[in-house]
């Protein structure tokens, strides 16, 4: 699947949500998904934890 088709299921997802169960609880929905997104990243190695963490203590001001 590409990424436009992946956006589009979750669009279509969420706002299936919205309909169902209210705003307040897709934003549950769509925060547990980033969470969820960002841990298998994470587990597949695709996203290091420690060069975020280096990219976010570059950027703040001390």
């Amino acid at each position: 699947m590409n990424r436009t088709t992946v956006g589009a299921a979750i669009g279509l997802i969420l706002g299936l949500v919205v309909v169902l169960v209210g705003f307040w609880q897709m934003l549950v929905v769509a925060l547990f998904t980033v969470i969820g997104w960002a841990v298998a990243k994470v587990v597949s190695g695709e996203l290091d934890l420690g060069d975020l963490n280096l990219s976010l203590q570059r950027r703040s001001p001390r």
